[in-house]
């Protein structure tokens, strides 16, 4: 247990020292597309999407937050098919119409490879409309060669990058030539409620209402969430 906390809190570390200047800049960028209207659409595969699940109606999170679903690529809807499906190059054409791209949108895009084809292939699409898009991964897999057919990688088609810095194989520790202990999930979630918090913290520069959710969990006035979900719910369906 010390061995993953030690470990995790260096990973921590480096990714505050070396991302909070791009988190920061994406933030800007992001608020500025909010205000004009859009919403922050959220695309994964596997354990990805669960990243994109956690930023979705979430206590003291941001109301804008639109995750991506396509079942295939769920784990529930069965492991090695999401894996297989993932590198699947049809997979994105065959589900094209679970994406709802609009002017000022924002689609995060997290592959912790960068290198499987549903992730590019959805970045794609993204900017084929106009969406800014960014993407969540580690670079340290530069090295491992895509398996999209255009021989792009993920940080070659997307606009703006932060790095997860998640070894190879995602596991931070080893015994006998053996790599486990996964930590794309934590670092991940930290970043991406890292890079709301800041989003959120913009806004409240200039505004007093701010699009966050308030914990259905704690006795208190709901009105502001009703207020938030009538403002979005033509975008997100909160159902």
């Amino acid at each position: 247990m010390h061995a993953y906390f030690s470990e995790i809190e260096k990973l921590i570390q480096v990714v505050k020292e070396q991302e909070a200047v791009r988190i920061n800049e994406a933030a800007r960028i992001i608020v500025q597309r909010l205000q004009r209207g859009g919403i922050i659409q959220l695309f994964g595969c596997g354990h990805s999407q669960l990243l994109a699940q956690e930023a979705f109606y979430r206590a003291g999170g941001l109301v804008p937050v639109r995750p991506i679903f396509i079942e295939p690529l769920a784990l529930h809807a069965g492991a090695l098919a999401s894996s297989s499906n993932e590198k699947d190059p049809t997979i994105i054409e065959q589900h094209k119409e679970q994406f709802d791209f609009r002017e000022n949108d924002v689609c995060i895009v997290i592959s912790t490879s960068g290198r499987n084809s549903a992730p590019i292939d959805a970045a794609l699409l993204a900017k084929a409309r106009g969406v800014f898009v960014l993407s969540l991964q580690s670079l340290f897999y530069k090295e491992q060669p895509t398996r999209h057919h255009s021989g792009q990688r993920l940080e070659e088609v997307v606009d703006f990058i932060i790095n997860t810095h998640i070894p190879i194989g995602d596991g931070v520790l080893h015994k006998h030539e053996m790599q486990y202990a996964p930590a794309s999930t934590v670092i991940g979630s930290l970043l991406l409620n890292a890079l709301f918090s800041e989003i959120i913290e913009e806004i409240a520069k200039n505004s007093t209402e701010l699009p966050i959710f308030v914990s259905n969990n704690v006795d208190s006035d709901w009105s502001h969430n009703e207020t938030m979900i009538a403002k979005y719910q033509h975008r997100i369906d909160f159902t």
